[in-house]
Parts: C-alpha cells; sequence; structure tokens
C-alpha cells in the first residue's frame, strides 16, 4: 500500500514519551501511529482483533518476542536466508 504524508501536532509531554518508546522499543513513531490507527479503525468497523489476542499461547508468544527484542537476544536472518529456495 502506498503511503502519504501526515502532519499532526501533540502536546510536548506525548512527544516526549513517544520518542522515549520508539527507542526503547525499537520502532519508529509512524508505526506507532500506524497501529493506533489501525487498531482504532478496525474497532469502529467491528474487526475485533479479540479472539487471537486472547488466545494463551499467542500471547505468550508475543511476550516472548517484546523480550527477545528488548533483550538483544533475538537471532536475525537475512532475505535470502528465510525465502530462498
Amino acid at each position: 500500500m502506498s503511503k502519504a504524508r501526515l502532519n499532526i501536532s501533540l502536546d510536548q509531554d506525548l512527544v516526549d514519551f513517544v520518542k522515549v518508546y520508539v527507542r526503547e522499543n525499537r520502532t519508529t513513531v509512524a508505526d506507532v501511529i500506524t497501529q493506533f490507527v489501525l487498531t482504532l479503525k478496525r474497532h469502529a468497523q467491528g474487526e475485533s482483533m479479540e479472539i487471537i489476542l486472547s488466545d494463551p499461547d499467542f500471547h505468550k508468544a508475543i511476550l516472548n518476542v517484546k523480550s527477545t527484542l528488548s533483550d538483544g537476544t533475538a537471532k536475525w536472518h537475512t532475505f535470502e536466508e528465510v525465502f530462498d529456495d
């Protein structure tokens, strides 16, 4: 999907928070905003993610991924390693 530029104004305390959040979580402000708006859209359109999010195994897997990404123990692979025939 193509991207479009959007300029927004936020309170300074929110700007400070999101800058720290993205640095700690190795993501971008654009990704945080995108996920927020996507969640809002799904909720407004009745497309709930509650079923998968409430699955205990999914919850454990997400926590494991977050932990390995946060502590730097995740093993990264090249595109070729993952998708090469």
